[in-house]
Parts: structure tokens; sequence; C-alpha cells
């Protein structure tokens, strides 16, 4: 790794971070904010996920942070320092090509509201599944706010287990606080949580490492499908109701076109209470049918039902977002309410 200049790669990830940061951190609900302020706290800290975080010093570090978003609001996003020159760090192929014999990934490109997102990890493994390359990351070196499990950019998905574990860590402290879903508890019953917390917590993302490239394969090959009428919807749609929903369309295509079929293929149970432990808002309000069939299954342990659910979820979904695409084609940006009015009577004619 010398020849690459780790530290100096490390620093032009992170730099290009805090500029993202500071440029989008206000579009966040306070809650929502504070909430990743202190989990970006214990990751840079590296404070383990059992331990609390302290209180005061996190107000402090909060005060620094901002006064150094205030300083590279404005500031330009800095080049790789790869290849002599450094490279664009949007150009993600590029890079990796120049980091993965090195045992790292990095990846550069934009989530929603077109928040830029930035991280350099260990690459724990790479593979090609379905046409598309998959790179599993291990520990963080650089990362921004925003940490998301798995992303999909181009015909690369990245997982990043170390997010993955944060976020379940969140969801198993959740249902600990209230017990009051379910499928959580079932799931969190594969495990041992009381008595091995961590030692759970880690076979819990490895479960769930695989759940993440199921549902980012069913993403990338509903985009291959959808093509990019589907990202211009959704920038008309941005910050709308009919964003959210056209969001669970996507979800649930994606689901029942990958996830759910790679999840019953697999057999594993702990990974398909978790799935429907995570299948709240939008997509169980417009899909409440997948919602009966796994408490068929919880009944009478019998899958079939869950293959017919799914499979006809598939030809519903794929229907409705080809729909969505051509009310867009038709109407251009007065489409929202077109959508919302679709939806709402797919919701309630049942």
């Amino acid at each position: 790794m010398n020849d690459l200049r780790l530290g100096a790669i490390v620093s032009a990830v992170q730099k290009n971070c805090h500029i993202s940061d500071a440029q989008f951190a206000g579009d966040l609900t306070l809650c929502t904010f504070l909430l990743k302020m202190r989990e970006l706290y214990r990751w840079e800290h590296e404070i383990p996920l059992t331990r609390d975080v302290p209180k005061n010093e996190v107000g402090d570090w909060m005060n620094e942070r901002e006064r150094l978003w205030e300083g590279v609001e404005n500031a330009p996003y800095e080049p790789l320092p790869l290849l002599g020159n450094g490279i664009d760090p949007f150009e993600v192929a590029l890079a990796n090509r120049e980091l993965a014999p090195h045992g790292l990934v990095y990846s550069g490109g934009f989530g929603r509201a077109c928040k830029p997102h930035f991280f350099l990890g260990s690459l724990l493994r790479e593979e090609m599944r379905a046409g598309f390359k998959v790179y599993v990351s291990g520990c963080e070196f650089a990362r921004d706010l925003d940490a998301p499990p798995g992303m999909m950019l181009d015909d690369t998905i990245f997982v990043r287990t170390e997010s993955l574990q944060r976020w379940l860590w969140e969801k198993y402290e959740e249902w600990n606080w209230n017990h009051r879903n379910g499928a959580m508890a079932r799931a969190v019953a594969c495990y041992d949580f009381q008595l091995s917390p961590a030692e759970s917590l880690r076979a819990m993302t490895t479960t769930e490492t695989e759940s993440v490239i199921l549902h980012e394969l069913g993403e990338a090959r509903v985009g291959v499908e959808l093509g990019e009428d589907w990202s211009r919807l959704l920038a008309v749609l941005m910050r709308t109701r009919a964003e959210i929903m056209a969001r669970a369309v996507r979800d649930l295509y994606a689901d029942c076109l990958s996830t759910l079929p790679g999840l019953l293929e697999r057999g594993n149970p702990a990974a398909l209470h978790f799935f429907f432990a995570n299948f709240t808002g939008m997509r169980r309000k417009l899909f409440p049918e997948l919602a009966v069939a796994y408490q068929g299954w919880l009944e009478n342990g019998d899958s079939a039902e869950l293959h017919r659910v799914g499979n006809v979820g598939r030809a519903k979904w794929q229907a409705a977002a080809g729909r969505m695409i051509e009310l867009f084609r038709q109407h251009g940006d007065a489409v929202g309410p077109m959508i919302e009015a679709m939806l709402d009577r797919s919701d309630t004619a049942r």
C-alpha cells in the first residue's frame, strides 16, 4: 500500500465527505441529523457499538464539525491522488482498478436528493453476480454522514459490511427498546444476543450481507429495465409523496424479482424474518398481501404462498413502474398527482 500513498488517499476521500456533508446535512430533519451525527462520532472515535456515546463530548464535537463544514462548504471536490496527476473522485471504476489489487475499494456516487456519497474501505472480496461486479468491503477508512449498507453504481454493487453491522445494531437496539416487531423478535431469536451480542451481531452481518447483495442485484436488474426515464421521473418527483411511492414501487419490484426468491432459495429463516421485520411503511401499505403470505408461512411452514405472491408482485410492480414511466412521458412535470392517484386506487382496490 505504501506506493499508493494511502494516507493521502484517505485524506482526499474524507475531505470530499466533509464537503458533501457541509452541502447536504441541512436537508435532514433534526432527529435524523442528530442520530447520524452520533453514529458518525462513534465511527470516528472507534467506540464499540455496545458502549454508550458520551453526550457532552458529542456536543463539543458537533460544534467543531459544523465549523469545519463552514470552511469547506463551497470548496470543489478533491481529486484522488492516483495515476500521477490524480483522478476525478467520480471516476470510480478507474479508481478501483488501481485500488483493488492493494486490498482497497472506493465509491463516489450520488444518493437520494443527489447527495454525493464517498467511502474508502478494505476489500474483503469481489465477485461477478448475474453480470454485475460485487465489491464487499470491511473496515472503512473514510465515510460521510450517510453510510448505506448497499449501493449500486453503474454496473457495480458495493456492500459495506461495517456500515451494515452498525445498521443492524441500530435495528436490534430499536427492537430491544419496545419489543413490538414480531418479525424482528423471530430474527433475533435465531441468534444469542443476550449472552453473546458481539458474536451474534457478526453472524447476523454475515447472513444479511447476502440479503443486501440480493436486493442490490434486484435494483440493478430493474434499473437496466427502466432506464434513464426512471431517474428523470424521480428528479421530477423529488421531496413529494409521489417520490416515496415511486421508490416503494421500485423496491417492491426488485424484492419480488430478486430478494424474496433468493431468500426462499436459501431457506434461512433468520434472513426471511429480518426481511419482513423491515417490510414496513409505504411498501407494506402498497403490498399487504406479502405480509399476509408471511403470516401463513409462520402458521404452516409452507412457503408456496410466499412464492405465489412474490410472482404476482413481480408482474404487478413491473407493470406499475412501466405505467408510471408512460405517464411521465405524456405529462412531464405534472405527473406527481397522477402517480399518487394510480397507486392509491391500487391500494384501495383490494
